[in-house]
């Protein structure tokens, strides 16, 4: 054990490999959230996703439970660990919640999931080649979305053509990123654990598997689901049931965790099968190839069996092939283990586990509003297939030390990081970012914040307005997506905002939006002091020239701010 202890120093070539990995993840991070001259410039999904964890985590830190963006309702039906640990952290180093969200976990975070891999592996593996490809597969596993960019239109990118996103973007969803730590701690404890019969560590391992329920759901049921598997692999094969009681143990602790915050999910999970494939080539921002997708409907809707299964079958083989890589070297783990009588031990079938599931599940079942959601179950999977694909690559190099290895280890390498490269090059790096808050919006909303704490009426989303601006970038957030700008940047709860995941988490927004816009568009209306007096309305945050087309509100007694952009009233007690 001590041995195993020793090699888990990281050699100076895995060392560098987690740095440039964790460093090439940041990337994606780093450079939104700050102020530069035209405003606060966001990349990627950050001017949306970035936007509502920064609600959330102002929103815990003042001690609130409630939904920031729908004031008046608790939040439910999301996992808020990631946004409360970085609550508390913002209220015990007073650093402000953007820099700590963008600047400052992202290189730790990354840091961690590169070094809790390389642990896991190491324990799992004895070996330093294999975890060092693995840990390569962690950080750098990509899909073959930019063979298909660069033969269609000279460029690499591609990353999501088959519909997921790939190990760059691993940081854009934090919770995501912080569940991979908690996996992988989990799973190491549990092997020294299993090795030492040390009940300490087999406890510790469970809280960490419990725990993922609250940090992301997902992870949270692939692993309570992977532990059942591999529980009752390991007592089929009388190795015991330590990892049953493993199993019962975490799933105890998840279900504690997840009852409070559970709103339900009746209607939110929909049997829809191989929606994703469907999708995948009717949609033009996917690998679009409509002549498939015509087929697919076709024999789907004519009941015709036979083509059906061979059309499916096909378009099943394309998905997989495209999101999955170089990654699909893993399977051979996978098939070897399988030609040898099943030689799987308990930690093999609860990996393997999570691929399959991981696959299946998103092919099965889509989100009411946001069905595209459940596609982040297929994360899980590239990152196991990923670690799997690294364990062979790892054999590979450990067998011999003839030219033939090294050819293939630098084939795959090639054909693996363009995907990295072209997602930093194209979404990330370019020196203005597709979303903004303009310095007028932000002198704006930080007068906001220095205000006693209310709700905040706000205008509704214009998606049509939004839509005709989308060739005009830097664009403002409120001509961008629905998001959670204001409550985000002003500290306060805002009456309606971010549509989007309050569909993801089964709030009825649309009775409040008909409200709002009757509140901004009806002149005719006369119940506005009413309405919020009701809704417990303290200010209402005014674009200029979105109201322009509407008549005045009638708050000019009532107006505490002005500037070019934005006009913030006062409502009257």
């Amino acid at each position: 054990m001590q041995i195993i202890k020793n090699n888990l120093k990281l050699s100076s070539k895995s060392f560098a490999l987690v740095v440039i990995g964790a460093l090439s993840w940041s990337l994606t991070m780093i450079k939104s959230g700050l102020v530069y001259s035209y405003g606060m410039g966001f990349w990627g999904p950050n001017g949306h996703d970035g936007i509502w964890h920064m609600a959330l985590i102002n929103s815990f830190a003042k001690g609130l439970w409630q939904i920031p963006v729908f004031a008046g309702e608790n939040i439910r039906n999301y996992h808020i660990g990631f946004d409360l640990i970085v609550a508390m952290l913002h209220k015990i180093t007073f650093i402000p919640v953007v820099n700590l969200y963008f600047q400052i976990i992202p290189p730790i975070l990354s840091f961690l999931v590169g070094y809790a891999g390389y642990r896991f592996v190491f324990v799992w593996t004895k070996s330093r080649p294999q975890s060092f490809w693995a840990t390569f597969f962690i950080f750098f596993g990509g899909s073959f979305g930019w063979l298909v960019t660069l033969i269609r239109s000279q460029q690499i990118g591609g990353e999501s053509l088959f519909w997921s996103q790939q190990a760059i973007s691993t940081l854009v969803n934090p919770p995501f990123a912080l569940s991979l730590i908690f996996i992988f701690c989990g799973l190491y404890y549990l092997l020294i654990g299993l090795k030492n019969k040390n009940k300490k560590q087999l406890l510790f391992a469970s809280c960490l598997f419990g725990v993922l329920i609250q940090i992301k759901v997902y992870a949270g049921f692939l692993v309570i689901f992977s532990l059942l598997t591999g529980g009752i692999w390991a007592m089929l094969k009388r190795q015991g049931t330590s990892v049953l009681k493993v199993f019962l143990t975490s799933t105890i602790l998840s279900i504690l965790l997840f009852s409070p915050l559970d709103g339900g999910v009746d209607g939110q999970v929909i049997f829809t099968p191989f929606w994703f494939l469907e999708t995948l080539f009717s949609s033009p921002d996917r690998f679009y190839w409509p002549r498939l997708a015509e087929a697919l409907i076709n024999y789907k809707s004519a009941g015709m069996f036979v083509k059906g299964v061979a059309a499916y079958g096909f378009a099943l083989l394309i998905f997989l092939i495209g999101n999955f890589g170089t990654r699909l070297i893993g399977f051979f783990f996978v098939v070897k283990k399988a030609a040898h009588r099943f030689d799987y031990q308990y930690i093999d079938v609860l990996v393997v586990t999570i691929i399959i599931a991981g696959i299946v599940i998103p092919l099965l079942f889509i989100q009411s509003g946001t069905p595209w959601n459940t596609i982040q179950f297929l994360y899980y999977s590239l990152i196991f297939s990923g670690i799997l694909a690294g364990i062979e690559l790892g054999k590979l190099v450990e067998r011999s030390h003839k030219l033939l290895p090294v050819i293939i280890t630098l084939t795959v390498v090639l054909l693996t990081i363009p995907t990295s490269v072209g997602t930093l090059i194209y979404n990330y790096l370019p020196s203005r970012p597709p979303a903004k808050i303009s310095n007028e919006e932000l002198q704006a909303l930080k007068f906001l914040s220095d205000q006693p704490d209310g709700v905040v009426f706000t205008q509704p989303f214009d998606k049509i307005a939004a839509d005709l601006a989308v060739n005009n970038p830097p664009r403002s957030l409120y001509l961008y997506e629905s998001t959670a700008y204001v409550s985000a940047l002003s500290n306060h709860q805002t009456f309606l905002e971010d549509q989007v995941n309050l569909e993801i988490t089964g709030y009825d927004w649309r009775t409040r939006r008909d409200k709002v816009d009757r509140f901004f568009k009806d002149f005719s209306y006369d119940g506005k002091l009413e309405l919020l007096d009701k809704e417990h309305g303290s200010y209402v945050y005014v674009l200029n020239s979105v109201q322009e087309k509407y008549k005045d509100l009638q708050f000019q007694s009532h107006k505490i701010f002005e500037n070019s952009e934005v006009s913030i009233y006062k409502v009257a007690q």
